[in-house]
């Protein structure tokens, strides 16, 4: 029998674990805190990297469609705390060190959360979305990801209008589920823009001066296989530098290979056996 984490014993052990996390990276921060990006600018630099917006409302299986207002309001109110975020060479970005604790106190609400295998609602609930998102830029960049965590054990809900792809999740959960990248360029300073509308989480990333590369994600080899009764779903993602000057393929490089257990129904689906 595999043994269960501590965390995972009840709901104090839960508690108790889930405050000395906080703690600890509390005082890891306090380390390094000079590295945070933390200077902002409403002039927008003037290189457009990568723009992308993301449904906010999702019909998701048998989810209460209040847990999606709720998202909603909960995105609305972080968004402003990273919009025009500055960030310079050798400066860290990071997502919670910028929006901070989502409490009830300071206006969010129920929405959707992942513990350990199961959705649950909590406070703050949905702002993956929001990490989703931002990794689905950077990935477009040569910024550095130094911190990130993956949805990649389980496809919780069918594709439905999706924009951001399955296999660019993120799992964030204050504070020590952050998400992170660094400005590893010498003299070129980046910028993340971020707001949202009635219908959609838009953001950009932009930067001072042009970089030599593009990049290309890619899903490649996508398929849905049986194991033991279990359906999962499979991915590999692949990232390319593509050379700017001559449209040469530079790199192709493996980021992530996706084995995610499969959460709604699998009724329609094609699946190897």
């Amino acid at each position: 029998m595999a043994r269960r984490l501590f965390c995972s014993l009840s709901p104090m052990t839960y508690k108790i674990s889930y405050y000395k996390e906080i703690l600890l990276r509390k005082i890891k921060n306090l380390l390094i805190f000079w590295k945070f990006a933390n200077k902002k600018s409403e002039d927008k630099l003037p290189i457009l990297i990568k723009k992308s917006n993301s449904l906010i409302r999702r019909r998701l299986g048998n989810v209460d469609m209040r847990l999606q207002e709720n998202k909603a309001i909960n995105l609305s109110l972080a968004a402003p705390k990273i919009s025009n975020i500055i960030i310079k060479p050798g400066e860290i970005f990071s997502f919670w060190k910028l929006v901070g604790n989502p409490t009830e106190k300071k206006g969010y609400k129920e929405g959707l959360t992942l513990y350990f295998d199961e959705i649950r609602s909590g406070i703050g609930g949905g702002m993956c979305q929001m990490t989703n998102l931002l990794h689905r830029l950077v990935l477009h960049s040569d910024l550095k990801i130094i911190e990130y965590h993956h949805h990649n054990r389980f496809d919780l809900f069918p594709d439905f209008k999706r924009v951001i792809p399955f296999w660019t999740g993120t799992a964030i959960m204050y504070n020590y589920f952050d998400y992170r990248v660094q400005n590893i360029s010498k003299d070129n300073i980046y910028q993340i823009i971020l707001y949202t509308t009635d219908k959609y989480l838009c953001g950009e990333l932009r930067c001072q001066k042009n970089i030599q590369y593009s990049y290309h994600i890619r899903g490649e080899n996508e398929y849905f296989s049986r194991e033991d009764g279990v359906v999962y779903r499979n991915w590999e993602v692949y990232k390319e530098t593509i050379d700017k000057k001559t449209g040469n393929l530079l790199k192709k490089e493996c980021i992530v290979v996706n084995h995610a257990k499969v959460c709604y129904s699998t009724e329609n689906l094609n699946i190897r056996e």
